[in-house]
């Protein structure tokens, strides 16, 4: 796997965990993500009002445009699981930072796996 290709890959990554945590922090805020007395258009609308949705929204289209481009120079059998771990390893660590989530010792081991894992597929 080249660096550019790598690069690209952590991109993707980087983008879809902005996605999950924003949408994680957002979606408190405005009361989950159920149907109220105001409908459909209630709740879009309350969505929609939230900065933190629309960044998620955004950080979304990102990565599913960045991925594409991997998948249009690289093999998916190897980036796919590198995306994958990545996209763990970070939300693991940014909800432990900004959302103020639990971890425990079985996690953090679990992470470091992960991680020597996607070094191993890296380097095949």
């Amino acid at each position: 796997m080249t660096a550019q290709v790598f690069l690209l890959v952590f991109a993707s990554a980087l983008m879809s965990v902005i996605a999950s945590l924003t949408m994680r922090y957002v979606l408190p805020l405005v009361g989950g993500l159920h149907v109220g007395s105001d409908g459909v258009l209630g709740l879009v609308l309350r969505l929609a009002r939230q900065w933190t949705f629309v960044l998620g929204l955004v950080a979304t289209a990102l990565a599913a445009l960045i991925w594409l481009r991997v998948l249009s120079v690289a093999e998916v059998s190897t980036c796919y699981p590198i995306l994958v771990g990545l996209t763990f390893v970070m939300v693991s660590v940014g909800a432990v930072l900004l959302l103020r989530e639990s971890i425990s010792f079985l996690k953090i081991v679990g992470i470091a796996v992960i991680l020597a894992g996607i070094v191993l597929v890296a380097k095949a």
